[in-house]
């Protein structure tokens, strides 16, 4: 896991919890835009985290 999707990871988990947090405390269901750009985030990362692993460098050296 490189750099960049640990920092996408990361910002998932920020703003699913200001979400939650800021719903649960308010009251106010504006929050929940922030669980959907969690989520968004989320499948962001997941698919960048495949396109990042399908691209590398095969394990294995040349065979002859």
């Amino acid at each position: 896991m490189n750099g960049a999707l640990k920092a996408a990871w990361g910002l998932t988990a920020f703003v699913i919890l200001a979400g939650v947090i800021g719903w649960i405390v308010t009251g106010r269901a504006v929050f929940a835009v922030f669980l959907v750009l969690g989520v968004l985030t989320a499948v962001g990362a997941v698919v960048t985290g495949r396109n990042a692993s399908d691209t590398g460098t095969p394990k294995e050296g040349p065979t002859k």
